[in-house]
């Protein structure tokens, strides 16, 4: 996958957001949390890269330490729906016709809800902190997650190599774990990385309207939530948060494309799988063997 040149920069890109979300507060120039009254709407210089916001605080240190909040919030959400979604989606193809139709119907009904609304009521219950909230956002990810798996397992559940282990007594569990588990991994692996621009898309916009965030703490979508309340004093404040948060996501768009382009439909197929060799499977390769001998 690295090959690919998009899927490099993408990966250079995320290594530099993932590194910011570990020591970005540790490295900021100077405290995100400072109020400067002589150094309100000041442009970029030396002394503030990105300028200051209307409270004279450096935007550089208020973004370098609200990656932490953005980026981290965005994984618990993805991580919440994955560990919930796809188990279920697998296990709904091999526990029966009922299981699958209740499990299908609850995913239904979750899918049905405005996000918004649920992730207003979850904070309201729970108190209004990102990690509350994003706790709901996975919680409505976990649908998307369990339909993906559960069409991808469903294709490898009735390849001839599964059905060849059956009879030959193996348990549920095991062709589960040696047969479909390591097929399913490639579809997953596009499934979180867009799953995951679309979780910070979520921050972003939830943070920008105030939700789930305590002020003074600094969140990408609260710094240009708080820019476009000044537009008049500091026209370009917006564009940088913006930007950051549109590389990112667009990186992880990039890494989703670069896992599909790379796994493409020959990993979704069972073609590649290491068959097991029963009498109708032998029978075929020995006429295919007939027929090069013969051409």
């Amino acid at each position: 996958m690295l090959r690919l040149p998009s899927a490099k920069i993408a990966v250079v890109i995320l290594a530099v957001v993932i590194f910011l979300s570990l020591f970005g507060s540790m490295l900021a120039p100077q405290n995100p949390l400072t109020i400067n009254a002589n150094a309100l709407y000041q442009g970029p210089s030396l002394h503030h890269l990105f300028g200051t916001d209307y409270l004279g605080r450096d935007v550089l240190s208020r973004l370098m330490a609200g990656t932490r909040l953005s980026v981290l919030t965005a994984f618990e959400a993805v991580a919440i729906g994955l560990v919930i979604g796809a188990p279920l989606g697998v296990a709904t193809v091999f526990l029966g016709r009922w299981f699958d139709f209740a499990a299908n119907r609850v995913a239904d009904a979750l899918m049905t809800l405005p996000y918004i609304f649920f992730v207003v009521a979850v904070t309201a219950a729970l108190g209004n902190g990102l990690v509350q909230a994003m706790f709901a956002v996975g919680f409505l990810l976990w649908p998307g997650f369990f339909r993906i798996t559960r069409a991808a397992t469903l294709e490898f559940a009735r390849a001839q190599y599964v059905e060849a282990a059956e009879l030959l007594g193996a348990s549920k569990l095991h062709v589960i774990r040696v047969h479909v588990v390591r097929k399913v991994l490639p579809t997953m692996a596009v499934t979180t990385a867009s799953a995951t621009a679309g979780a910070l898309l979520a921050v972003s916009f939830l943070t920008f309207l105030g939700i789930g965030v305590v002020p003074p703490a600094p969140t990408w979508g609260g710094v240009l939530s708080s820019d476009l309340d000044y537009l008049s004093q500091a026209p370009w404040a917006p564009f940088i948060p913006g930007a950051l948060i549109a590389i990112t996501v667009g990186a992880l768009n990039a890494l989703a494309d670069a896992f599909r382009d790379r796994a493409g439909a020959g990993t979704l197929t069972p073609v590649s799988d290491p068959v097991i060799k029963t009498h109708s499977t032998l029978e075929v390769l020995e006429a295919a063997g007939d027929r090069q001998s013969a051409a």
